[in-house]
């Protein structure tokens, strides 16, 4: 499963992925773009690609169209240099896009994970997570300035340090779920995005500083 996979990076990780032999579930906010998405995938790969609205079901669909048994969840879905806003749940826009909303898809999904055997959580973060840090006090900037840059590299901080934590946890309960993270690099829709899927998917746990510091 690829959040985001409507275009860009997750588009072509989804592409990639089809092309590799895997089954995908493409997860999309809006259907139609969705569609889309699955028909261009089809087109290049074969008939291996499915849709899911990335709803507040999203999580129980996933597990009836996979026998509750998912070996990758890709968390890609992402927003960058939002003007102040706030999700449906109240969340400054882009740490409520880019980890809040994966952290709680991952958890919804373990069981799933669990089930697979060998599963992977990719997380994709970014160089940018290199800023001012993550103020857990105020996350949501209602108690300073907003500023769109500061927003986004606290979001990517955010988004390692729960991939790195979710394999410390996992490892210690001795699951067969493994947590890794990526930088994409300064990628186009159609450049070294099909790299940086497969690299991922086969790269190092996330709590090893090489997979870190790509």
């Amino acid at each position: 499963m690829v959040t985001g996979a409507t275009s860009g990076l997750g588009l072509a990780c989804a592409t990639a992925l089809a092309s590799a032999g895997a089954r995908v579930l493409l997860a999309a906010r809006d259907r139609e773009r969705g569609k889309a998405a699955a028909e261009r995938v089809t087109r290049e790969c074969g008939p291996a690609v499915e849709v899911v609205e990335l709803d507040r079901r999203a999580a129980a669909d996933v597990r009836d169209r996979t026998g509750d048994a998912l070996h990758v969840l890709m968390n890609n879905a992402g927003v960058m240099g939002t003007p102040p806003g706030v999700t449906v749940d109240g969340f400054e826009t882009q740490i409520g896009t880019n980890h809040l909303g994966h952290a709680a898809l991952t958890w919804l999904l373990m069981p799933a994970l669990r089930e697979a055997g060998g599963a992977r959580v990719v997380t994709v973060s970014s160089l940018a997570h290199r800023g001012p840090g993550l103020d857990v006090e105020d996350l949501h900037f209602t108690g300073r300035p907003y500023l769109a840059g500061r927003a986004y590299s606290q979001s990517k901080l955010a988004n390692l340090l729960f991939a790195i934590e979710l394999d410390r946890r996992l490892r210690a309960a001795g699951a067969d779920v493994v947590s890794v993270a990526a930088h994409p690099g300064l990628t186009t829709p159609h450049c070294s995005a099909t790299h940086c899927a497969v690299a991922a998917v086969r790269g190092s746990p996330a709590s090893r500083p090489s997979s870190t510091r790509s």
